[in-house]
C-alpha cells in the first residue's frame, strides 16, 4: 500500500513543497528513508514508531520505505515526523481522509505529542502560494501560521487528536487569529533621557530619516551605547509587510518568541566583538541567518568597532552596498535580506582618551594610528555620518530638565519617510540611502552655489565618487526633514560636515 502527504522544506528564507511517500511491502520488518535526509530525519523512524504505538495505533511489521521528494533537495530537522506518521497510517488504512490539499509539519514526541518546529511562516506562505487550502501545524505554531491569509490552520496537539479529527470523532476547529495589536511598541530607552549631545541626536535623526549608516567616536562613558539603543524609538513603525519579512527571518532562525507570532518592534542587534563569522554573517551546512540578517529593517549596532576582526569588518561591504547577503555553499547559494542601519561606535584610541580635554591619553601616536587604521578606508567610505561624541559636563548631567522625547523626533522622521515614499513610488526604493547613481542624478539636483560648495569640499577632503553620491543622498534626507523640495546650500553644508576629517 502507498500513502502520500505533503510537507515542506526550507531553503534559506523560502520554502518549497516536499512529497512524503510511504510504501509498505512484504519482507522483514525494516524502515528506510530516502531523499537526502539529514541525521535528524533519519532518526525520526524511531520517534514515529513509538508515537504511533503509544497513540493506540498499529505500526506495521513489514518492509517500510519513505521517500522525500524531490530527491535532490536536502531535508533536515524533525519537522517531517508528523507527515511521515500520517503517511504510514494512510498506507495501512488506519486513517482515511483527503489530504491532497493539505500540508503537514511537526515534530513528534514518543507519546505522540506534536512539538513546535522552526520556519512555520515561510512554510505557510508557500502552502498558500502553491494552492494548498489547509495546514496542520503544532499548537505552539498556529498563531504564526495564521499570519498568512487564505489558509485554514489546524492546530494539532497530538497524533491521536489528529486521527480523531480526520475520522470526524473529535473535530479540531481552525485557529482564529486575534486582532493585530496596533498600539505603539514600548521601549526601555527614550531620547528625552539622554543628557546633552544635541548634535549627536540631530545626526541620528538624519540617519533615521534616510536609513543612513553612522559611526560615533568618543571617550568611554560619553553615551554612545545609550544613544544607539535609543535609535529604534525614533524609527517609523513597521508596516505589516515589513513585520512579516522580519518575522520570517526570526522564524527560520528559531528565535521567534512563543508569545509573539508577529514582530512589531524594529530589530536591534548588538553582537559582541568576539562574535564568530557564522554568527555575524550566517552559515552552517544548511545556511541560517546571522546577526546581519536578524537586523533587517532595524539597527545593527557594532560597539568597539576596531575590536572586530578584519575579516568581519570587510565582509560588511556587500550588505552595506547591496542591502542583501549571499552565502555560497557547494550545494548552492542562499541570499538573505540585509537592509539595516549600521550604528557603529569606537574609541579614538586604545585607552579611549585621545583628544579628551579632561583625561590625558596614555597611548603613543603609533598606537593611535595603528588602532584607527583597523577600519579600512573603503568601509569608512560606506558610512554616511561620522560624528564625535564628547564627554558630558556635570552641569548637563545634573540638569533635571528632560530632552526632546523620541515621539516628537519620530514624527519628523515619519514625515521625511512619507516624502521619500511619494518620491520613490513605483521604483522599489524605500529610503534615500537606497538610491543608486541614476536616482541621485534625478532626485538630487544642485544649484550653482551648491555645486561650487561641493566642488570645494571634494577637493579639500579628497573625497571619492562614492562619498560624492553619499553626500548628495544625505543632503536629500536633510532637505526632506526640512520639508524642502530642492536641496539648498544649507542642507548640503550640513551633509558635508558629517564626513570624516581624518584621512585614513
Amino acid at each position: 500500500m502507498l500513502g502520500k502527504v505533503t510537507s515542506f522544506a526550507l531553503v534559506g528564507l523560502e520554502s518549497t513543497l516536499v512529497s512524503v511517500e510511504v510504501d509498505i511491502s512484504r519482507g522483514l520488518p525494516s524502515q528506510t528513508i530516502v531523499g537526502l535526509p539529514d541525521p535528524a530525519v533519519r532518526e525520526s523512524s524511531e520517534r514515529v514508531r513509538a508515537a504511533i504505538v503509544n497513540s493506540g495505533l498499529i505500526f506495521p511489521r513489514a518492509r517500510l520505505t519513505v521517500n522525500l521528494a524531490p530527491a535532490d533537495l536536502r531535508k533536515e530537522g524533525p519537522a517531517y515526523d508528523l507527515p511521515m506518521a500520517m503517511g504510514i497510517l494512510l498506507a495501512t488504512e488506519q486513517v482515511k481522509g483527503d489530504l491532497s490539499k493539505a500540508g503537514l509539519v511537526g515534530e513528534l514526541s514518543l507519546d505522540g505529542e506534536v512539538r513546535s518546529v522552526t520556519g512555520i511562516l515561510p512554510m505557510a506562505a508557500a502552502a498558500a502560494e502553491l494552492g494548498l487550502s489547509t495546514v496542520y501545524v503544532p499548537v505552539a505554531n498556529a498563531a504564526e501560521a495564521a499570519l498568512v491569509e487564505g489558509l485554514d490552520v489546524i492546530p494539532v496537539a497530538s497524533l491521536a487528536s489528529l486521527v480523531g479529527h480526520l475520522h470526524g470523532y473529535t473535530p479540531i476547529q481552525p485557529y482564529q487569529a486575534p486582532a493585530v495589536d496596533a498600539s505603539a511598541p514600548l521601549y526601555a530607552v527614550d531620547f528625552r533621557d539622554v543628557k546633552g549631545q544635541e548634535h549627536v541626536k540631530r545626526a541620528l535623526e538624519v540617519s533615521a530619516a534616510g536609513s543612513h549608516n553612522v559611526l560615533m567616536s568618543g571617550p568611554p562613558g560619553a553615551g554612545k551605547t545609550l544613544l544607539a539603543r535609543a535609535v529604534p524609538t525614533i524609527l517609523p513603525r513597521m508596516g505589516l509587510e515589513e513585520s512579516l519579512a522580519v518575522t520570517k527571518i526570526y522564524s527560520v532562525a528559531g528565535m521567534l518568541p512563543g508569545d509573539t507570532p508577529l514582530i512589531r518592534h524594529r530589530p536591534f542587534r548588538a553582537p559582541h566583538h568576539t562574535v564568530s563569522y557564522a554568527g555575524l554573517v550566517g552559515g552552517g551546512n544548511v545556511p541560517r541567518p546571522g546577526e546581519i540578517s536578524l537586523a533587517h529593517r532595524g539597527v545593527l549596532f557594532l560597539d568597539e568597532l576596531p575590536e572586530f576582526g578584519t575579516k568581519l569588518l570587510e565582509m560588511l561591504r556587500q550588505p552595506l552596498e547591496d542591502r542583501k547577503l549571499t552565502i555560497a555553499r557547494s550545494s548552492g547559494s542562499v541570499t538573505f535580506p540585509a537592509s539595516f542601519m549600521l550604528i557603529a561606535a569606537q574609541n579614538p584610541c586604545p585607552c579611549g582618551y585621545y583628544g579628551d580635554p579632561v583625561k590625558e591619553c596614555t597611548c603613543t601616536q603609533a598606537m593611535v594610528t595603528r588602532y584607527q587604521k583597523r577600519i579600512s578606508g573603503p568601509l569608512l567610505d560606506r558610512i554616511d555620518i561620522h560624528i564625535e561624541v564628547p564627554r558630558v559636563e556635570y552641569e548637563r548631567l545634573s540638569d533635571d530638565r528632560l530632552g526632546e522625547p523620541s515621539a516628537a523626533i519620530r514624527a519628523r522622521v515619519e514625515g521625511a519617510r512619507e516624502r521619500q515614499s511619494r518620491r520613490f513610488a513605483g521604483t522599489g526604493l524605500l529610503t534615500n540611502a537606497d538610491m543608486g547613481p541614476a536616482e541621485v542624478r534625478e532626485y538630487c539636483p544642485l544649484d550653482e552655489a551648491g555645486r561650487a560648495l561641493l566642488r570645494a569640499a571634494m577637493q579639500q577632503l579628497q573625497m571619492t565618487a562614492r562619498a560624492y553620491h553619499r553626500i548628495l543622498k544625505l543632503a536629500r534626507t536633510i532637505a526632506d526633514l526640512a520639508g524642502s523640495e530642492r536641496i539648498q546650500t544649507v542642507h548640503l553644508a550640513e551633509a558635508i560636515q558629517y564626513r570624516p576629517r581624518r584621512q585614513y
